[in-house]
C-alpha cells in the first residue's frame, strides 16, 4: 500500500479546507437565492395561505403574462377602482369574508384577472382543472378587446338596472346572471376561433352550474342585463343587440320546423319580461317591450308593447330604450286608466262630442305620463266614440230584451219542430 508523505498530507488538507469553504459559500448563496425567490413569490402572490394552490391563476406563457401586465396598466379603469374600494370596505365590515375578498378582488391588478379567477372557481371540476381554465380564460379575455369592453358595460348595466344590485363588487362576486353572461362571451370567442369542442364543453358547464343554456354561436351585444340568470335559453342563431334587458325564464328558440337561421333577432334597447317565449326567425324591434309570460310568434314593431299568448301589439312607447327604465307594469296602468274612463261613461250615460273628446284626451294624457301611446282609433276609440250610445239606455233594459227573446225562442221552438 502506498503511503503519503507529510507534505502530501499537508497539501491535501489545504485543498480540502478550500473545497469546504467553497461548498459552504455555495450553500449560503443557494440559501440566499431561495430566500429571494420566496420573497419574490410572496410579493407576486401575497395571499399564499388564503386559498389552495390549485385555485391560483397561472399563466404558463411569458408572452401572455407580459400582455396581461401591459394591458392592465394601459389605462385608468374607474369601474375596477370602484370594485377594489368596495372590496376593501366590505373586508373591514365583515372580517370573516376578508380572505375571500382578497383572493377574489384585491389580489389582482385588473378586472380581467379578477373576473377570470371568479369564473374559474365557479366552473372548475375534477376533470377540467382550475389551472387549465385560468389559462383559457386569461388568454381569451386579454386578447379580445371586445370582451374587455363588454365586461365593463355589462357591470354598469347590472348596477344601473337591477334594484337588488348593491355595488359593482357584488355584481362581480355574486350575481350569476353576470357570471354566465361573461362565461358565454369566452365560449363565443372560442367558437369563433374554431375551437368548437372546447366552446361546447364550457357551454355544458355553464348550463350545469348556472342553469342558463346559451349556445356559444349566439350573438349577444354589450350592456346586456341577464337578470337572475335562471332558466334562460338562447338558441344557436339568435342575435341580441346592445342595451337589452332579459328577465328570468326567457326562451329565444326555434319552431322545430326550420333549419339554418331559425332563432329570434332582438334589437337594441328591448325589454323581455319574465318567462317570455319568442319562437322562430322573427324580429323584436328596437326599444320594444314584451310583457311577462307572453308567447311571441310574429315580428314586433320598434318602440311597441306586446302582450298575450299569442302576443299582440297593444300600444307604443315614447321612451327610446325601454330596457333602461325597466318598467314592467305599464300594461296594468293602461287598463286601469281605460277602466276608469269606461266607468265614467257608464255612470254619466250618453256623452256629447265635447265630453267624448275630454274622455279620450284624459286617457291620452294618463298614458303619455307613462311614456305610452295607445292605438286609440283602432282599438279603444270605437268603444268610446260609437259605443257611448249603449250607455245612454240603462243596462237593465237591454238585459230585459235579451231575456225576453231567449224565452220567446224556447216557447216557439216546439212549434218550429212540428
Amino acid at each position: 500500500m502506498a503511503c503519503l508523505s507529510d507534505n502530501t498530507w499537508v497539501g491535501a488538507g489545504a485543498s480540502m479546507s478550500v473545497f469546504s469553504k467553497r461548498l459552504s459559500m455555495a450553500e449560503e448563496k443557494q440559501q440566499k437565492d431561495e430566500k429571494v425567490m420566496e420573497t419574490k413569490s410572496f410579493i407576486a402572490w401575497p395571499f399564499e395561505n388564503v386559498f389552495p394552490v390549485y385555485a391560483k391563476p397561472s399563466l404558463k406563457s411569458d408572452s401572455v403574462l407580459n400582455l396581461v401586465n401591459g394591458l392592465c396598466s394601459d389605462f385608468n379603469d374607474p369601474i375596477w377602482d370602484a370594485i377594489r374600494e368596495e372590496a376593501k370596505v366590505e373586508a373591514e365590515k365583515e372580517p370573516i369574508l376578508s380572505s375571500f375578498l382578497y383572493a377574489s378582488v384585491l389580489a389582482h391588478d385588473c378586472l380581467e384577472k379578477a373576473l377570470a379567477f371568479v369564473l374559474v372557481n365557479r366552473l372548475q371540476n375534477p376533470t377540467v382543472l382550475a389551472t387549465q381554465l385560468t389559462d383559457i380564460f386569461c388568454n381569451v379575455i386579454m386578447h379580445d378587446k371586445g370582451i374587455r369592453r363588454s365586461i365593463r358595460l355589462d357591470v354598469q348595466a347590472f348596477k344601473d338596472r337591477d334594484p337588488a344590485c348593491l355595488s359593482y363588487c357584488s355584481t362581480l362576486l355574486y350575481l350569476k346572471g353576470y357570471h354566465c353572461l361573461q362565461s358565454y362571451r369566452v365560449a363565443h370567442s372560442l367558437w369563433n376561433q374554431g375551437r368548437k369542442v372546447l366552446a361546447l364543453t364550457l357551454q355544458s358547464r355553464i348550463s350545469e352550474v348556472f342553469g342558463v343554456d346559451i349556445h356559444p354561436a349566439a350573438k349577444i351585444g354589450e350592456g346586456t342585463l341577464l337578470d337572475h340568470g335562471t332558466g334562460a335559453v338562447i338558441g344557436e342563431t339568435a342575435i341580441i343587440g346592445n342595451r337589452v334587458s332579459i328577465m328570468h325564464g326567457v326562451t329565444l328558440g326555434g319552431t322545430g320546423k326550420e333549419c339554418g337561421d331559425r332563432h329570434p333577432k332582438v334589437s337594441d334597447g328591448a325589454l323581455l319580461g319574465a318567462c317570455v317565449t319568442i319562437l322562430g326567425n322573427i324580429k323584436i324591434g328596437e326599444g320594444a317591450m314584451i310583457a311577462a309570460g307572453s308567447l311571441v310568434l310574429k315580428d314586433v314593431p320598434p318602440h311597441s308593447m306586446a302582450a298575450g299568448t299569442p302576443a299582440k301589439v297593444i300600444g307604443y312607447i315614447d321612451e327610446q330604450d325601454r330596457s333602461l327604465t325597466m318598467k314592467h307594469d305599464a300594461t296594468k296602468e293602461i287598463f286601469q286608466h281605460i277602466a276608469v274612463s269606461f266607468g265614467y261613461c257608464r255612470t254619466n250615460g250618453a256623452l256629447d262630442q265635447d265630453s267624448r273628446d275630454e274622455v279620450i284626451e284624459s286617457l291620452r294624457e294618463g298614458c303619455r305620463g307613462m311614456g305610452i301611446k295607445i292605438f286609440w282609433q283602432k282599438q279603444f276609440s270605437p268603444f268610446i266614440l260609437t259605443g257611448t250610445n249603449i250607455f245612454h239606455t240603462p243596462c237593465c233594459t237591454y238585459r230585459s230584451i235579451i231575456v225576453f227573446m231567449f224565452f220567446a225562442f224556447l216557447f216557439f221552438l216546439p212549434f218550429c219542430g212540428g
